[in-house]
């Protein structure tokens, strides 16, 4: 079952709620029992790109490239 959050618009109480697709959202606060109710969007999960180890060249070895940066048209310098 998802779950959604809820904030009431009165007295900014804050509440998770388990909706089975045929349940109907609250209509009220839990807190103050206002009907100024609002859903709450949860934050967009972002991913990291895969990149260089920390520490590490753009080829993956612990040295420091001679002339940076150590990879030119796809091709390491160190290799």
């Amino acid at each position: 079952m998802p779950v959604y959050d809820y904030q009431c618009r009165n007295c900014r109480y804050t509440w998770e709620v388990r909706l089975a697709p045929e349940e109907t959202p609250p209509e009220s606060c839990p807190s103050c029992g206002s009907k100024e109710v609002n859903r709450l969007f949860p934050a967009p999960y972002v991913a990291k790109a895969a990149g260089r180890a920390p520490g590490k060249t753009c080829c993956g070895r612990e040295e420091k490239c001679a002339t940076p940066p150590c990879v030119t048209e796809g091709n390491c310098r160190k290799s």
